[in-house]
């Protein structure tokens, strides 16, 4: 790919969040201000999620970004996955680097380690409110 089409690869893509947690919502104002190379972001409340394959149980639980493909949808990347595609589609070399170590052992493990805690505990940090806290079902 040549380094002048980098911007243009996340043409198409889509990045689905949790528009009911106000931690996710002010993740994504920031990564909109601060990526030169960001998809279209929209919460999954806003969504028909099954056009994506994907359920409100998983759409709540972690940021997926839905790539383009032959005849609609591409590739899906959940929680520290979809993060790693984001930046290794950024024109910087360094936050390509960086999307490819957070998907490369051992740097994954850890990458879906911290994304899980931050994805659990996202109601306590800034931002957070209740409503961003992840539910779990109940047991039956």
């Amino acid at each position: 790919m040549a380094r002048s089409d980098l911007s243009t690869t996340t043409k198409g893509s889509l990045l689905i969040f949790d528009g009911d947690c106000g931690f996710c919502t002010s993740a994504v104002r920031w990564l909109e201000k601060n990526l030169p190379a960001m998809p279209e972001a929209t919460p999954w409340q806003f969504l028909e999620l099954e056009q994506y394959g994907l359920t409100p149980a998983e759409a709540s639980e972690r940021v997926w970004l839905i790539t383009p493909g032959r005849g609609g949808i591409g590739r899906q990347y959940g929680g520290h996955l979809a993060v790693s595609a984001l930046l290794r589609h950024q024109p910087s070399f360094a936050l390509r680097l960086l999307g490819w170590m957070l998907r490369t052992p051992p740097f994954s493990l850890a990458a879906a380690g911290g994304y899980a805690l931050v994805a659990r505990y996202r109601h306590r940090l800034p931002g957070g409110t209740p409503a961003c806290a992840v539910r779990r079902p109940l047991a039956e």
